[in-house]
């Protein structure tokens, strides 16, 4: 597999749906029908984001395998801004083949890029397969997370 990471384009509009729709068959959910909302707000992203990131198959005709949004925020802790990665999915028939720790090591460049002084993300304690990467390149925290 030959890919290359960059940002979403209009063009990538039906294949982001594809990904997208399966982030939330994956983590079985419906966010309901926000998507031209927030396409049209990952288009014209800009400052804090969200911003989306694509991995795209050149092997195969410029198959969108990937997608990646993040945002950055201030914090009290820091004057430098943190880097939320909100949304990490790849396609089902390329897990395991690099897609994810690509998109992961994009997302890094950029937060460097921005000044960002961390880059974090969420998972359920359940996916285990996403787990096994995210132990290999990023710190595992001790904090809970609690919502309203």
């Amino acid at each position: 597999m030959s890919i290359h990471i960059r940002f979403a384009e209009p063009g990538d509009r039906a294949g982001w749906e594809v990904l997208w729709r399966g982030y939330q068959a994956f983590y079985e959910t419906d966010l309901g029908d926000g998507e031209d909302a927030l396409w049209a707000r990952l288009m014209s992203a800009t400052g804090e984001g969200p911003y989306a990131l694509v991995a795209v198959d050149d092997e195969r005709d410029g198959r969108l395998v990937g997608l990646a949004h993040y945002l950055y925020h201030a914090t009290t802790w820091s004057d430098a801004p943190r880097c939320y990665l909100n949304d990490l999915f790849t396609a089902a028939d390329t897990r395991g083949m690099g897609v994810g720790r690509a998109l992961i090591e994009a997302v890094y460049e950029k937060a460097d890029a921005h000044g960002a002084g961390q880059v974090y993300w969420l998972t359920q304690q359940s996916n285990k397969t996403a787990r096994k990467l995210y132990d290999r390149i990023g710190q595992l925290t001790e904090f809970i997370k609690y919502v309203r």
